[in-house]
């Protein structure tokens, strides 16, 4: 079973694309929802409160835990900042579990929002369609964190053992190939 977080934004969207795929999910508002969960889809919306409300009710230690215990978490814009180990230029909760630094909003306001083809690694077939809002995107990548796409030379998305970091909202198309990728890392692929 896959959970997402269900603090605030798009959690249906990411539920549904689980159930498309016919896997099962459960939303996560507090720790004890994480017990029986093989991975957890951290979704996009805004990474400060989504970070103060983990705090609130403890969820950041329970997801620093359940990362160390080497399940897999799939972050999305905002859950991409979340991973994070710092933001550039910001101060705000992280959980700090990926060697990135981030930069939000990078690619503009909410009007500059847009969508592009991308070359992802590990995915095969024809370029994946995604949507950037708001998004951020790496500037910093530590030694054991792989590239796996590219828009105008920066790094939106990334692996780093069991976690999986996307600056754009895969729950917003209908390819589902990024969370079937992270759902055979759930099932120890």
């Amino acid at each position: 079973m896959i959970g997402v977080l269900a603090l605030q934004g798009a959690v249906k969207e990411h539920l549904g694309s689980l159930r498309r795929m016919g896997v099962q999910a459960r939303e996560i508002r507090t720790p004890a929802h994480l017990e029986g969960i093989a991975g957890v889809i951290l979704p996009g919306g805004e990474s400060t409160t989504l970070g103060k409300l983990m705090e609130r009710i403890g969820l950041d230690r329970a997801l620093r835990e359940f990362a160390a215990a080497g399940k897999p978490i799939l972050g999305t814009c905002a859950g991409m900042i979340l991973m994070a180990r710092a933001v550039e230029g910001y101060e705000q909760p992280l959980l700090g579990l990926m060697d990135v630094v981030v930069r939000r909003n990078a690619f503009g306001r909410q009007v500059e929002s847009f969508e592009q083809d991308l070359e992802i690694s590990r995915l095969d077939g024809k370029k994946f369609r995604a949507v950037f809002i708001r998004a951020p995107y790496i500037v910093e990548v530590g030694p054991e964190v792989e590239v796996m796409a590219k828009v105008e030379g920066r790094p939106v998305l990334a692996r780093e053992g069991k976690l999986l970091a996307a600056a754009f909202h895969p729950e917003l198309t209908e390819d589902l190939r990024l969370h079937k990728l992270f759902v055979e890392m759930a099932e120890g692929g």
